[in-house]
């Protein structure tokens, strides 16, 4: 039987340019190919612990347009549940604007649609899946009051929780406490922790001030240079796979979704953190988002 995870969270289109280098303000550049592709943190994690093989149903809004349709028919073809992803007559899909540069790296900007009017009602309409899943996932793409319902009600239901803080906002301690594992990237994690920038982060030291406001695991992200998990007692570096980047806009999604999938099968969280990496990895080598998530058996085939 497949592991099932529940993920509330965004769903978006990305629209996607390559260009040499990140424009500055103010200035007009030429760029290079272009792609609009399904995106969004929430469906992009649903997308990924989907195709490599978990039971995923998703929570979202999307617009009654064109983009919502769109997702929509991607979700079917990734093998996403989508029992609770409601059309939205009253808003629209959201989009993201997002420049990839001659390294892989991007810029990204959101207008977030059908994401901001995603309710607590919603998530408690969706009660019985969450009650049936091993995990559930959260991002921070969606209304506070929403994330915050979602948690509560897994945590009262049995379910372990995953939370992806991403994009940054203050986090309370009551909500910390309830989560099983936290996974910022070194820029939240900084933010969480009070440091001013991510570049002076010691993962380590911060992970451990994470646990101390009541977390129970962490893993940080930390790009090229691997992840640090601090799970328990037991801390350690992951190394990251060794790629040439094309697109890194969805790594920590792919890193995300592929975590919830391993400790859903019952993996320890450090071995589904060496998953994970392994997945993100494969997952920057492609351009978009959904469209870089990796098939279980392209992940077993994948020789770094």
């Amino acid at each position: 039987m497949a592991p099932r995870i529940t993920v509330v969270g965004s769903s978006n289109i990305d629209i996607v340019v390559k260009v040499e280098r990140i424009p500055r303000p103010g200035e007009t550049i030429i760029g290079g190919d272009f792609v609009m592709v399904p995106g969004g943190k929430g469906a992009n994690q649903a997308v990924c612990a989907a195709k490599l093989g978990a039971d995923v149903t998703l929570v979202a809004r999307v617009g009654d347009d064109a983009f919502g349709r769109m997702s929509l028919e991607n979700f079917e073809k990734s093998g996403v549940r989508t029992d609770y992803v409601i059309i939205d007559s009253e808003h629209p899909s959201g989009i993201a604007l997002i420049a990839v540069d001659s390294k892989g790296e991007n810029s990204i900007v959101v207008a977030p649609g059908a994401n901001h009017a995603l309710a607590p009602e919603d998530v408690e309409n969706a009660g019985s899946v969450i009650a049936e899943s091993d995990v559930l996932v959260v991002q921070l793409e969606i209304p506070s009051e929403t994330v915050r319902r979602a948690i509560e009600l897994a945590k009262l239901l049995g379910t372990q929780v995953i939370l992806n803080p991403a994009p940054i906002r203050p986090l309370s301690k009551e909500l910390l406490e309830q989560v099983d594992v936290l996974v910022p990237n070194q820029h939240e994690a900084a933010h969480l922790v009070g440091e001013e920038s991510s570049e002076r982060l010691d993962p380590q030291q911060a992970a451990r001030l994470l646990r101390d406001l009541g977390v129970r695991n962490v893993i940080i992200t930390l790009g090229a240079a691997g992840a640090f998990v601090l799970a328990g007692s037991e801390e350690m570096f992951i190394e990251a796979f060794r790629v040439q980047p094309v697109d890194t806009t969805a790594a920590g999604d792919a890193f995300t979704g592929a975590l919830a999938c391993a400790i859903a099968e019952g993996s320890r969280i450090v071995d589904a953190a060496r998953f994970a990496a392994k997945v993100a990895a494969i997952s920057v080598t492609r351009m978009g988002a959904q469209s870089s998530m990796p098939s279980r058996e392209e992940v077993n085939a994948w020789n770094f």
